[in-house]
C-alpha cells in the first residue's frame, strides 16, 4: 500500500466530518451566511500568506531542480491564483487589500500555521509535505463533492467561483503532484518514519476541521 493510501484511510472519519460541516455544506447549497464567508475569506487570506512559505521551504529542501521548480510553481499559484480569488471576493465586499493583509489570525489559524511552519523548518521534505497536504487534498475533495452533490453549486452568484477553482483540473493536478511526490519519497522508509508522517497528516487534518468550525462559529481571541 502506498503511504498516501494509508494516510487517506487514517483520516477518513475526520474528513467525513469536515465534508458534513455546515460551513462546507452551506457553500454547496448556497445557504452559507455571507458574514461567515467573509470571516473565512479574511482568515484564509492570512493563512495562505504563511502557507505559501511552506512551498518556498519545499524548494529549499528539494533535492533536484525539477522538484524545486514544481514547488516554485505551487508558490506562484498560491500567491497569484488562490489569493487573487480572495482579493476579488474582498473587492466585492468593499474590503481593501491592506485590510485583508492586516487581518489578525485567530488562535486556531495561528496554531495551525505555526505547526506547519515548525514541521517545515525542522523536519524533512517528507514531513513538510505530510503536514501541508491535507489542506490542498481536502479542498480538492470537498469542492468535487460539492460540485457532484449540488449541481448548481458552481453557478452560485457568490460561492460558485470558489467551487470552480478548487474542483478544477488545474488545482487537482497540484494536489496530485504532491501526493505522488510523497509516495516516491517514502518508498521503502521504515515504519517509525511512516508513523511520524501519519501523525503530521492526522494533526493537520484535524486543524482543517477546526479551521472550518472557527470561521463558521467565530473563534476570535477571548480578550
Amino acid at each position: 500500500m502506498k503511504l498516501t493510501e494509508r494516510l487517506y484511510q487514517s483520516v477518513n472519519d475526520v474528513w467525513q466530518k469536515t465534508h458534513q460541516h455546515p460551513f462546507v455544506v452551506g457553500i454547496g447549497t448556497g445557504d452559507l451566511p455571507v458574514e461567515s464567508f467573509i470571516r473565512y475569506m479574511k482568515q484564509d487570506y492570512v493563512f495562505l500568506i504563511d502557507y505559501s512559505k511552506l512551498f518556498a521551504i519545499g524548494a529549499v529542501k528539494a533535492k533536484d531542480i525539477e522538484t524545486m521548480a514544481a514547488f516554485a510553481k505551487l508558490l506562484h499559484e498560491t500567491l497569484h491564483g488562490e489569493m487573487d480569488l480572495h482579493r476579488q471576493y474582498a473587492e466585492r465586499f468593499g474590503i481593501t487589500h491592506q485590510q485583508l493583509e492586516e487581518t489578525k489570525p485567530t488562535p486556531v489559524n495561528l496554531a495551525y500555521t505555526r505547526y506547519m511552519l515548525n514541521v517545515a523548518q525542522t523536519g524533512s521534505l517528507e514531513e513538510l509535505i505530510a503536514a501541508l497536504l491535507p489542506c490542498m487534498w481536502s479542498y480538492w475533495e470537498i469542492s468535487k463533492m460539492l460540485a457532484d452533490a449540488y449541481p448548481n453549486a458552481s453557478e452560485h452568484h457568490l460561492y460558485g467561483e470558489w467551487v470552480k477553482m478548487y474542483s478544477s483540473n488545474e488545482f487537482g493536478s497540484l494536489a496530485t503532484w504532491l501526493i505522488d511526490l510523497l509516495d516516491r519519497l517514502t518508498e521503502g522508509k521504515p515504519e517509525r518514519e511512516l508513523a511520524n508522517l501519519e501523525e503530521h497528516f492526522l494533526t493537520t487534518s484535524k486543524f482543517e476541521y477546526m479551521f472550518w468550525d472557527m470561521v463558521y462559529q467565530g473563534g476570535e481571541w477571548p480578550v
